[in-house]
């Protein structure tokens, strides 16, 4: 993690680290890689830690980052819970990501688990929260009552799959869905989707005519530009999914003509190829800068760092290059079937949430939103030091993690 002073505007010193465990698991635990074979005939990967007597297995998921060594595998398995932590189809790479088709490494991870254990915890942290819930609204669907087609309307039909369930649901830093996320940070003042610098400057967060101020001070935003800001941003969101429809229409167009045998070569390439869109200026959620909006213990700057007003233009952010079908799957707060607003209502297993008091990427609201979207009955909620990755790590991650550990062991 980056220190006061420091020169360097990312907030952690390797960000591809942050979810990794900061000291090993204690001595005899095992740890046994599965090949996790989905019902569709792609590939996940496991790693399960444990010393062989546990008879709760807790499984840990992400859409797309690398959860192999997640950091609450030493306590976890202190405590006698054996871990499972499973890497999906497309480990660091959300370019053509479908949260539809992930349910089934999901499912292939849950049987897994449920084969070698008695008891079965889903745990889900950040964005492994929103794709937990999703498959849970879907592995307890009526008969016959499951998706039958992806975001962007492929055929991809649920129903034809096994879909355990499970017994218990952590909520650990969990966010509402990618979709919820990027609806709130992304860029209305873009009015060039081709071009990467292109601002109405009456939307622009980072414009001084607006309210922003560089730090070491900090903007206070009024009302009504906040009300034109959020506003733009769905208006946004809109703009790029109906350019994403337009490319699925195209593809499906040219798709059909071949198959008709009435097409031509065009044809079978324009059907065969992907259209990846560019979707700049992707780190712009006012509450990254004015706090007194969703107040909480976080410190200034987004998820990424301390300079959001510099990163927003950078190579780095969510949903960047994406293809059609994947940014509505995944990316489109509008779009997305796998928000917790909409699936947190069979979300219905006894479940903790585990929020950090100083999270840089969810805020208090968020956290309101999916514990008053869950259909649960029983729900412990506890709030704990910490960033979104839970630093530092004796009061954040160490803490949750005993948190999680001993909720677990106080469910019947």
């Amino acid at each position: 993690m980056s220190q006061p002073g420091s020169t360097r505007i990312g907030r952690y010193e390797n960000a591809y680290r942050v979810a990794t465990w900061h000291r090993d698991p204690p001595s005899g635990t095992v740890c046994t890689p599965l090949v996790l074979d989905t019902a569709d005939r792609a590939v996940a990967h496991g790693w399960l830690y444990g010393k062989g007597d546990e008879e709760t297995v807790a499984v840990l998921m992400h859409p797309r980052a690398d959860f192999s060594h997640h950091y609450v595998v030493p306590g976890l398995v202190e405590s006698g819970i054996a871990v499972l932590c499973v890497n999906s189809r497309w480990l660091n790479n959300d370019a053509t990501l479908l949260h539809e088709q992930v349910l089934l490494d999901v499912a292939a991870a849950v049987a897994a688990a449920h084969e070698r254990y008695g008891r079965v915890v889903l745990v889900g942290n950040s964005g492994g929260a929103a794709l937990f819930t999703f498959y849970l609204h879907q592995a307890v669907a009526p008969e016959r009552e499951r998706l039958t087609h992806t975001a962007a309307g492929d055929p991809f039909d649920l129903n034809r799959f096994e879909l355990p369930s499970a017994d218990l649901m952590v909520y650990l830093a969990g966010h509402a869905g990618e979709g919820h996320y990027l609806l709130h940070a992304i860029d209305p003042s873009v009015t060039d989707e081709d071009d990467p610098v292109a601002c109405d400057a009456d939307l622009d967060l980072y414009d001084e005519r607006n309210g922003f101020v560089a730090p070491p001070d900090e903007p206070r935003y009024t009302g009504a530009f906040l009300d034109r800001y959020r506003t733009a941003q769905r208006a946004r969101i809109e703009r790029i999914d109906q350019r994403a429809r337009d490319l699925v229409a195209a593809k499906r167009a040219a798709k059909a003509a071949w198959t008709s045998g009435t097409g031509t070569t065009a044809d079978r390439r324009r059907a065969i190829a992907t259209h990846f869109m560019h979707v700049y200026r992707t780190d712009a959620d006012p509450r990254a800068v004015d706090r007194s909006i969703d107040p909480s213990e976080r410190d200034y700057g987004s998820l990424w760092g301390r300079r959001p007003d510099w990163i927003n233009y950078g190579a780095v952010g969510f949903g960047r290059v994406v293809a059609p079908e994947a940014w509505l799957s995944t990316w489109s707060g509008i779009s997305s079937q796998a928000d917790i607003e909409t699936t947190g209502a069979r979300m219905t297993l006894p479940a903790l949430q585990v929020v950090y008091a100083a999270d840089n990427c969810i805020y208090p609201s968020d956290d309101e939103l999916i514990a008053s979207s869950l259909g649960t009955t029983q729900l412990d909620r506890v709030t704990v030091t910490g960033d979104h990755y839970g630093f530092p790590v004796k009061v954040g991650r160490d803490g949750a993690t005993t948190v999680v550990a001993d909720w677990i062991h106080a469910q019947p």
